[in-house]
């Protein structure tokens, strides 16, 4: 019952940051570490999708599920203020 709990409290938080810039950290086992930056583009019951920046291949969408954060298989961060483009651009 608890982890329904924490499953329902990780999705709410990210409901709160959906078209915001994150970073994510992706564990694909025997120590590969994938890292990638994208926007949290929609929160569904089970996953949540994540437009990803594939630089000259245009973007992608990837999605992983909320248990995915639960046991850190995935660590997302929020990149608050202007991205790297951004400031440049300003």
């Amino acid at each position: 019952m608890a982890t329904v709990q924490t499953l329902e409290n990780i999705k709410t938080t990210l409901e709160k940051h959906i078209g915001k810039r994150v970073q994510l950290k992706a564990n694909k086992g025997r120590k590969q570490i994938v890292t990638k930056r994208g926007v949290l583009e929609e929160a569904y019951p089970s996953v949540f999708i994540v437009r990803v920046d594939d630089g000259a291949n245009g973007s992608s969408r990837i999605s992983y599920s909320y248990s995915d954060l639960l046991t850190s298989n995935v660590k997302l961060q929020v990149i608050k203020g202007k991205s790297e483009e951004e400031r440049k651009v300003s």
